[in-house]
C-alpha cells in the first residue's frame, strides 16, 4: 500500500531533510507499505526549496512543489493533496514536532477501518499561550465545523484515498482541511502519540495568521449569521420592553425626568449589536466576492520530480 506524505514547508531548510530521512527509515521498518513525499514550499525566505530539490535528486520518491507566494499552511496542504497518488495520505509538519517515529501508531489505528485518524498528543510541549489557542480552536471547531464531540484534531493525520478525492474538489481560496475532513466523514479515530519539541526555529504562526485561520471556519458554517439573528431579536425585544416600561413609568409619575445618559447607553448597545451583525454579514459577502473573482487557492512556480499531469483535478 502506497502512503503519500504531504508536508507544507516554510523556512525549514534545517529540518526538512531530517524529517524525510527519518520517515523513510520508519517505513523501511514497517511491512506492507511504500512511501512517497509531496513537499510544498510555501515561498520560504530561506533555502528550503533548494533542500527539497536536493532531496528529490537523492530519493526518487520525493516530489517537490514551490509556490509563487506565501499562501498559508492549509493552501499548501491542498496543493500537495492534488498531487498525491497513495491509497493513504499522511499529513505532518516540517519541524519534527509531528515525529516520524509515531507514524506506525496512525497506520495501526487506520487498519481498524477509519477514514480519518488524528494523532492526539499525550502531553503537549507548546507554550501556555499556544495551548490556550488550541483549546479555543477545539471549542469553536465543534460549533462551527461539526467536529464530533469525542474527537480531537491535530496537524498529524492520516486519511484514505476516498476522503482525499472528496477534499480536493474544494476550490475556494481560503480552505481549512479539518473542516473539509469533518464534512466528508465522521468515521474518525484518535490515537495517542508523543509530541516532540521543535528542533529548529520557532512557530511561524503569528496572531494575525491564527486569526485568519480561525476566520476560515466561517466558510463551513452559517452559525455566526444565526447567532447574529438571535442577538438582533433579543436586543429588539429588550428595547421594546424598555420602551413600554418607560412609558408606563412616565404615565404613573409625570414628574419623572428621563435622562439622556440612559438613552445614550441604550443607543450604544443597540448600535453596537447592529455593527456586529453588519460585520458578520460583511465577512460572508467578502468571502463570496473573493470566490466569484476566482482568487487562486495556490499558484505553482515550479516543480521537481513530477509533472503537471500528475494533478488529480
Amino acid at each position: 500500500m502506497l502512503v503519500s506524505v504531504v508536508i507544507p514547508c516554510y523556512n525549514s531548510e534545517k529540518s526538512i531533510r531530517e524529517v524525510v530521512e527519518l520517515t523513510l527509515k520508519e517505513f523501511d521498518a514497517i511491512d506492507g507499505y511504500e512511501v512517497e513525499f509531496v513537499l510544498v514550499n510555501d515561498n520560504s525566505r530561506d533555502r528550503t526549496y533548494q533542500q527539497i530539490t536536493a532531496l528529490a535528486k537523492d530519493y526518487e520518491q520525493v516530489h517537490g512543489i514551490s509556490l509563487m507566494r506565501n499562501f498559508g499552511q492549509h493552501n499548501a496542504l491542498m496543493c500537495g493533496l492534488n498531487y498525491t497518488h497513495g491509497e493513504l495520505i499522511l499529513g505532518m509538519d516540517d519541524d519534527l514536532q509531528t515525529h516520524p517515529s509515531q507514524i506506525r501508531k496512525l497506520l495501526e489505528k487506520q487498519r481498524e477501518g477509519f477514514d480519518i485518524v488524528y494523532g492526539v498528543y499525550e502531553k503537549s510541549t507548546n507554550t501556555a499561550g499556544k495551548n490556550l489557542t488550541s483549546w479555543l480552536n477545539k471549542v469553536s471547531s465543534r460549533a462551527l465545523l461539526g467536529r464530533p464531540k469525542d474527537i480531537q484534531s491535530s496537524n498529524f493525520w492520516l486519511i484514505t484515498e476516498k476522503v482525499r478525492n472528496e477534499v480536493i474538489k474544494y476550490r475556494n481560496y481560503n480552505p481549512y482541511v479539518d473542516g473539509l475532513f469533518f464534512r466528508t466523514s465522521h468515521n474518525i479515530g484518535n490515537v495517542t502519540i508523543q509530541h516532540h519539541k521543535r528542533e529548529y526555529g520557532s512557530s511561524n504562526y503569528t496572531f494575525r495568521k491564527l486569526l485568519k485561520l480561525w476566520m476560515a471556519y466561517w466558510n463551513y458554517s452559517v452559525l455566526p449569521l444565526r447567532t447574529a439573528s438571535v442577538l438582533g431579536a433579543v436586543t429588539a425585544f429588550i428595547g421594546f420592553v424598555a420602551a413600554i416600561l418607560t412609558v408606563v413609568h412616565k404615565l404613573m409619575d409625570p414628574t419623572t425626568t428621563v435622562g439622556w445618559s440612559s438613552t445614550l447607553s441604550v443607543m450604544l448597545i443597540f448600535f453596537g449589536f447592529t455593527l456586529l451583525v453588519l460585520g458578520i454579514i460583511g465577512e460572508y459577502i467578502g468571502e463570496i466576492v473573493l470566490s466569484i473573482n476566482q482568487t487562486p487557492q495556490y499558484v505553482i512556480r515550479e516543480m521537481v520530480n513530477m509533472k503537471d499531469e500528475d494533478r488529480k483535478v
